[in-house]
């Protein structure tokens, strides 16, 4: 599969998913569009001699119709250099409003350490490259561009 919905999140995972890129944009009636550029793992493929592999993919993760984004990633309280975050995933909650029932989302970062919280309807992830198996739980710039690099 090369798209996914908010249909399909229970069946998704982002733990250890990278985000190399993070674009806000406005959209009507004050709402937006928060997109995020991720490497996508597919797969965890069981270790043959005793590592773990990936089967990675670089994906667009866009949700739509945005409100409330809260954005902190706390690179200074570990000293971490600067570089794409990690997730360790995201939760998806009903909360009661006044006039309406929010869809709330929590993308939680494993490091550095933070979230990432909005409401929005639901989301659309897409791959914008080929997947690459890979010994880390990222990809490397020519992967992320459409290179295949097997390792």
């Amino acid at each position: 599969m090369r798209r996914w919905t908010q249909d399909d999140f229970d069946s998704m995972s982002w733990h250890d998913n990278h985000v190399h890129g993070l674009r806000i944009a406005a959209g009507a009636h004050g709402a937006g569009e928060v997109e995020l550029d991720i490497d996508y793992i597919l797969e965890w493929l069981k270790p043959a001699d005793g590592s773990y592999r990936f089967r990675i993919a670089p994906a667009k993760l866009r949700f739509l119709d945005v409100t409330n984004l809260r954005i902190t990633v706390d690179y200074a309280v570990v000293s971490a250099a600067i570089g794409p975050f990690s997730l360790s995933g995201i939760e998806r909650t009903y909360q009661q409003r006044k006039r309406y029932v929010a869809v709330c989302w929590k993308l939680l970062a494993n490091f550095p350490p933070g979230e990432i919280t909005l409401e929005a309807p639901g989301f659309e992830q897409t791959l914008v490259g080929p997947d690459v198996i890979a010994d880390r739980q990222w990809l490397d710039p020519a992967e992320r561009v459409g290179g295949r690099r097997d390792r």
